[in-house]
């Protein structure tokens, strides 16, 4: 069976188990991930928005194209890495997601690393930075490599801003692609 048969296989189970069925029934569709089951890169957000949720692929909207902008400044594109969020449905009106949706959706996004098995986790935000780095403060953490164990697989987790924040702030914007940049040196520094 293949990685990408794997991911398949798990997005049924989530759609049959009725994962956080107030949210499924809320969003249009299950916003799985997308990109390169093989990647050394995950990068991980907190929710699907508006335009996720149409399209059902994560990072589609005005923060995705700043995501795949500072991809391609670092030598990337979104083929090379694989992108998802914690919680795999769009909460009413964006709202961030609630804890409990957090934690119901965890195990099956930590079942997806282990089917990709990246060598890093680039968190974008504090909703996902903090799911693994549970003391993380985004205005101190951010850009910072720290190793990560889940059972017997270890990764590096570089928490960074989340790409909406240049959005709202245009200062911000040269701090994540810095960030960006540092991550995606230390990803093959690691490697």
């Amino acid at each position: 069976m293949t990685k990408q048969d794997q991911l398949d296989a798990l997005k049924a189970t989530i759609l049959e188990k009725n994962v956080c069925p107030e949210l499924a029934a809320s969003a249009t569709q299950l916003v799985m991930g997308d990109g390169n089951p093989d990647a050394d890169i995950v990068f991980i957000g907190e929710a699907p928005g508006q335009k996720e949720d149409e399209q059902g692929l994560p990072f589609v909207g005005a923060a995705g194209k700043f995501l795949n902008e500072m991809l391609e400044q670092a030598g990337l594109v979104r083929s090379d890495v694989y992108i998802t969020n914690i919680v795999k449905y769009r909460p009413p009106n964006n709202r961030d997601p609630e804890l409990e949706e957090k934690r119901e959706f965890w195990p099956y996004l930590m079942r997806q690393l282990e089917i990709i098995r990246p060598s890093a986790v680039i968190t974008l935000g504090r909703h996902s930075g903090a799911a693994f780095i549970p003391d993380l403060r985004i205005s101190r953490d951010h850009g910072h490599a720290r190793k990560v164990r889940y059972h017997e697989y270890e990764f590096l987790v570089i928490p960074l801003y989340h790409p909406a924040a240049a959005l709202y702030n245009g200062s911000m914007r040269q701090v994540l692609i810095d960030d960006f940049l540092q991550a995606a040196e230390a990803v093959k520094r690691a490697n």
